[in-house]
């Protein structure tokens, strides 16, 4: 069987699609879940909440700018070398480790604790750019959005199946055999490195990619790499309104990454108990598997710039109504509400810059759409977290500077829903169009 005609076959959909329900055990469970209360109730133990905040904001940050440097590079050597499956296993068990050795951590090692956890985040992220190049490998054009969004939504299952054990060991650890509940969360963090692992296999076994006319060495494959990546960012330049899409892309999914990574440490910062938080997240992941599809299909009836728009509005007003949270059911409230349209808002950006790029060269162009969207990591955090401080400079303590931090977040999903205004797909195709003839 030839490579064009495993394409659409279910066997390889279901085999591409499995790595995000592997992988998504990582967002769930670590970053968005155990992570932050891990961190401010455990390993930060006595420390200042702000500061234990803006140190947790800043390690995400700061596991955003290695993947932000490094992830271009190695995706444009990926594509010249065909060394998209061996890059994407050097990532996932970069991810897989550093996870499961956050069980070795002990209290107080907040040090120890942050370096671990970014090398999970690389390994996530960095993992996510060659995963994401290997989709036109699987599906054809026609196939292309439902393939994504079956991806999305088999996250959110896959996600929200271990995160629900791992939250029911953590509740009840006594049950489980653990001493205290932070035992029971070492011991989740090593069940995702292994998940992760696991229902990655059938991707290694099923995806091929077509390899080169003649073998590259990784000197070569490089330094091809280099040339296309200084030969892509110059077309890019010349295309506006995909430039202008990009740009958009990265304020607004900043902030819905923002929101993900920083919403429990919020919740914790405003006196709520982490477990109601915890479950709370688990909510969002199971309204989150059957609502990416469906904002999918909203997508087709209403317009995909439209359907973003109404995605952008429902986070503006979660951040918004975040500032006024006073009960754990106003958290689950608001949790229902982002779960509705997260992965609908990354489905369809995802499919509407693919049909402004040129066909022919995809695979470049999404090299630098996986740069922004990782990229999005950076900025999110350091402004929740830089609020925080500010706000405790200015003399506003505890909670309250909480809540002012999080409505900093309103801005990215303003400015990015402006940008995303000025963007005329129909144009951003003839730029695209016209530009590939003169290549």
């Amino acid at each position: 069987m030839t490579l064009e005609t495993e394409k659409d076959s279910t066997r390889t959909i279901i085999s591409w699609a499995m790595y995000d329900w592997a992988n998504s055990a990582f967002a769930t469970t670590v970053m968005a879940g155990f992570f932050p209360v891990f961190f401010k109730e455990f390993v930060s133990s006595g420390v200042d909440p702000i500061t234990s905040t803006a140190r947790l904001g800043f390690a995400n940050s700061l596991a955003g700018i290695a993947v932000v440097i490094a992830a271009p590079l190695l995706g444009a050597v990926a594509d010249g070398g065909s060394m998209k499956k061996r890059l994407l296993a050097l990532f996932l068990f970069m991810g897989a480790l550093m996870t499961a050795c956050l069980a070795i951590v002990s209290q107080g090692e907040w040090v120890l604790a942050v370096v671990l956890y970014a090398g999970g985040v690389i390994g996530f992220s960095g993992g996510n750019v060659f995963y994401d190049s290997l989709l036109p490998f699987v599906a054809s054009e026609r196939k292309t959005d439902f393939v994504s969004a079956l991806g999305f939504s088999l996250g959110y299952l896959g996600g929200g199946i271990l995160f629900a054990g791992n939250v029911w060991m953590v509740l009840h650890p006594a049950s489980f055999g653990f001493a205290a509940a932070s035992d029971a969360v070492k011991v989740s963090f090593l069940t995702v490195g292994v998940w992760w692992l696991l229902f990655s296999i059938p991707l290694f076994v099923y995806i091929r990619e077509p390899f080169p006319e003649r073998r590259k060495t990784v000197v070569r494959a490089a330094r091809e790499g280099v040339a296309r990546l200084r030969k892509t960012a110059g077309e890019i330049h010349h295309l506006k309104t995909i430039v202008l899409f990009l740009v958009a892309y990265w304020l607004y999914i900043d902030g819905v990454d923002t929101i993900i990574r920083m919403a429990v440490d919020y919740g914790m910062a405003l006196g709520f108990k982490s477990g109601d938080l915890v479950l709370a997240l688990l909510l969002t992941q199971f309204v989150g598997f059957p609502a990416a599809i469906g904002f999918g299909f909203l997508g087709k009836r209403i317009g995909t710039k439209q359907a973003i728009f109404l995605g952008l509005a429902v986070y503006l007003a979660v951040t918004i109504g975040g500032a006024f949270l006073k009960t754990e059911r106003d958290f689950y409230m608001l949790a229902i509400t982002v779960g509705l349209v997260q992965g609908g808002v990354q489905a369809l950006s995802r499919s509407l810059f693919a049909r402004m790029i040129p066909a022919e060269m995809s695979a470049e162009y999404f090299g630098f759409f996986n740069m922004v969207g990782k990229f999005s990591v950076v900025f999110g955090p350091v402004l929740v977290g830089g609020s925080a401080l500010m706000a405790r400079r200015l003399g506003f303590e505890g909670a309250l500077a909480s809540r002012l931090s999080i409505t900093s977040i309103a801005v990215l999903f303003i400015a990015g829903a402006i940008a995303l205004w000025f963007v005329d797909e129909e144009k951003g195709k003839k730029e695209a169009r016209d530009f590939a003839r003169r290549l």
